[in-house]
């Protein structure tokens, strides 16, 4: 039975393996340190309000996570949904749980007016689910001043 749950601090060693496993994905183009993957996940699982951690579970066994994290945008004119980041294990692929995810998703914040991701051109797999569910590629690039 596949479930999503918030995220839990006692969930940190299983989520915090995982997110490294994604940044050595193609689903990212760059690396980011363990002090900053382990302050995300604090954030996450409960120390930050802007940001919220889950969990997907298959028969009580953490299978994969995800980071939202909610903004009003003028584009829009209301709420939108950045999907941070979001995970499964290579076992769990293929069996419909990302679908199931979104899906809980879009139940779960139904007063959002756009759900916004990143995906790289290399994550192929991931883009045709994104793209099966809806969501459309926008015509900009990406600019950042980081700050750390």
């Amino acid at each position: 039975m596949f479930a999503v749950r918030d995220m839990k601090l006692s969930d940190k060693e299983q989520v915090l393996s995982m997110v490294e496993e994604f940044y050595q994905s193609d689903a990212v183009d760059h690396a980011i340190s363990k002090e900053i993957r382990e302050r995300s996940f604090e954030a996450a699982a409960g120390s930050v309000p802007t940001i919220r951690g889950v969990v997907l579970v298959e028969e009580e066994q953490i299978v994969g996570y995800s980071y939202l994290t909610p903004f009003y945008s003028c584009e829009v004119g209301g709420v939108c949904l950045m999907i941070e980041e979001v995970f499964l294990k290579d076992v769990c692929r293929g069996k419909g749980y990302g679908t199931k995810f979104f899906e809980w998703m879009f139940r779960e914040y139904p007063d959002v007016v756009r759900f916004r991701l990143e995906v790289t051109d290399a994550n192929e797999g991931a883009a045709a689910l994104y793209k099966k569910l809806g969501f459309e590629y926008l015509d900009y690039r990406q600019m950042v001043l980081d700050r750390l």
